[in-house]
């Protein structure tokens, strides 16, 4: 007898349509899968066997062949142990087979029958909406992450008995509890939990650094932090978090399905942008991903969020030259031998760097180091890595009145800021798909940036004078359209380009001793 049942499997951030044909037929004993099995999905004959018997269903004796269709697409992973076993009891005529080409069934099994969940609960979720199948029974502790796609029915199961129950007619069981719900939720804005990395009022002094700091956040732009060491750097990096708007609907729902197949997910939407923050010491693989199929990196973790690299210049040059295409496209595409993978990365690249190997290049006489390490150190940052910053803060050492002074700003503060600029470039970007103005390209630069007479001189005296390439320049103009933004303008003033030209890194970061 044949029945089938229909599942998914997970390669990358997609999530791919299976069938489990099972045909069981006289002969001698054996349970054969067929169809790229991985040894995860191979292992599965041994759980499958031992879960039907210890939910007292009766495993068939006979010649049992189970196909998994498409043959070309891998499987992977123990998410096809539930398809398979219901597969098995509708041959065998245990189950009705009614249900079975409405519902698609995703879980792994344990040897007692148990239900357990799988990495890729949302993008399968997804997937069984997209093929156009009523429900999707699954563990009932991932329940509550497949019901964020409202357009299916949702049926949690605990135990095998549990499924097949469901298939036969029956209600699921009650999902499990989200094990926290603020935590899967992430900090709202504005609360202590969001803020718990640190708050602008806490930083004295580097006036220039903080309002950088909030043009990067308004406008999505990637900033480079150079000074000496206990300047601030780090602690300014750390508080990007308290002033960043929070994750809309749609963005919640990719940042959930990137976390939830690299399984780093707790379940539910978070409002809190991702915060990367990886050791220098992290290899090419570890930053881009790639070492194995279906590995994702840091840079695609980052996904609608920030990446810190803190001491920038520490990192590995082929891992820094590995940034270039997901800064600038804001996606990543990697291909081995017998694959090729395209993952979203669009991030905001914020960096901390000392100027020189002894750190206090610019000091006076306190740096030592000589022309050869000052030419070794600046070579650690490409000039196209460079390019694709578009502010860069040189951080200096504060007198004592400076560390007394009144906080110049609070996160709080900075907060409204950055959301009612952040609302103005989505009013105007409506209509292109876009949400901040890091994201505009040169067509739409020019429909949105108009300089008058003297931005243009000035735009056009940095470029003769070498200061600026063709894409330094289209990043001075998003820049200055977001500090426009800031102030409230609709028009992008010299004075904004002026601002814009001052925070280009395209001198590099500074290793030599002032003249």
């Amino acid at each position: 007898m044949l029945a089938r049942t229909h599942t998914f499997t997970t390669e990358t951030l997609q999530a791919h349509r299976v069938t489990v044909e099972v045909d069981i037929r006289p002969g001698l004993p054996a349970f054969v899968i067929v169809g790229l099995a991985d040894a995860a999905v191979r292992e599965a004959r041994e759980r499958v066997r031992a879960a039907i018997r210890n939910c007292g269903f009766e495993f068939p004796s006979r010649r049992i062949t189970a196909n998994l269709a498409p043959a070309d697409v891998p499987k992977v992973g123990p998410g096809l142990d539930l398809a398979l076993a219901c597969a098995i009891l509708a041959a065998s005529g245990q189950v009705p087979g009614k249900r079975l080409s409405t519902h698609a069934l995703f879980g792994e099994l344990a040897l007692d029958g148990e239900v357990k969940a799988s990495r890729g609960t949302l993008a399968v979720a997804q997937a069984t909406h997209d093929a156009g199948l009523q429900a999707l029974v699954l563990a009932s502790s991932d329940a509550h992450q497949a019901r964020l796609v409202e357009e299916i029915e949702v049926a949690a199961v605990e135990t095998l008995k549990s499924a097949v129950r469901v298939l036969r007619g029956g209600r699921g069981d009650r999902p499990a509890r989200t094990p926290d719900a603020t935590a899967s939720r992430g900090p709202a804005p504005g609360s202590a939990a969001a803020t718990a990395g640190g708050d602008l009022c806490e930083v004295r002094g580097q006036q220039h650094a903080v309002e950088a700091l909030v043009i990067a956040a308004a406008g999505g732009h990637n900033l480079l932090l150079s000074g000496a060491p206990g300047t601030g750097k780090t602690m300014l990096a750390q508080r990007m978090p308290s002033i960043l708007p929070p994750l809309s609907r749609r963005e919640a729902l990719e940042v959930a399905r990137i976390h939830g197949l690299a399984g780093t997910h707790n379940g539910g939407l978070a409002s809190a942008r991702p915060f990367r923050a990886p050791h220098h010491s992290i290899t090419t693989a570890g930053l881009i991903g790639g070492a194995r199929r279906g590995w994702v990196g840091e840079v695609v973790l980052a996904h609608r969020g920030v990446l810190f690299l803190d001491e920038l210049s520490e990192f590995a040059r082929p891992a820094l030259e590995a940034l270039r295409q997901p800064v600038e496209e804001g996606r990543l595409a990697i291909v081995r031998a017998r694959r090729s993978e395209v993952y979203p990365a669009r991030f905001m690249l914020l960096a901390a760097t000392n100027p020189c190997p002894c750190g206090y290049a610019g000091e006076a006489d306190r740096c030592r180091c000589s022309e050869s390490e000052l030419t070794r150190h600046r070579r650690r940052l490409s000039g196209p890595l460079l390019d694709r910053i578009d502010l860069l803060v040189q951080l200096r050492r504060d007198g004592t009145r400076e560390l007394t002074a009144a906080p110049l700003t609070s996160s709080a503060e900075a907060r409204a800021r950055v959301l009612l600029a952040r609302r103005r470039q989505a009013a105007r970007l409506s209509g292109e798909g876009l949400t901040v103005n890091a994201d505009m390209d040169a067509p739409l630069l020019r429909r949105h940036v108009a300089l008058d007479e003297r931005g243009e001189d000035m735009l056009r005296g940095a470029c003769a004078r070498g200061l600026l390439s063709a894409r330094g320049q289209h990043r001075v103009l998003r820049v200055a359209r977001t500090i426009a933004d800031l102030n409230a303008s609709e028009r992008v003033r010299t004075r904004d380009v002026g601002a814009a030209l001052a925070l280009r890194p395209e001198v590099g970061v500074q290793g030599g001793r002032p003249g």
